[in-house]
């Protein structure tokens, strides 16, 4: 019980911080996750973790924008 209030005051808090979710659904989705978490057991929280920073480095690498080359030969102005 405790740790569904937890997961619901967390999931409230961090919908704040993302698009296209109110404060009602993100202390759902608290709930939902600190049930799941709890199912999981200890190897199913660290490959949970480990997927998501994957898939967060994913999409961050997706976001960057193609960086200039750095050793472009421009001529030179002799007059």
């Amino acid at each position: 019980m405790l740790g569904k209030l937890i997961g619901a005051v967390v999931g409230e808090r961090v919908s704040r911080h993302v698009s296209g979710i109110n404060g009602p659904g993100g202390a759902l989705l608290g709930v939902g996750t600190a049930a799941l978490l709890r199912r999981l057991g200890p190897l199913g929280m660290i490959a949970a973790l480990a997927g998501g920073y994957f898939v967060k480095k994913h999409f961050d690498k997706q976001e960057q924008p193609a960086s200039p080359a750095k050793h472009v030969r421009r001529p030179s102005a002799k007059s």
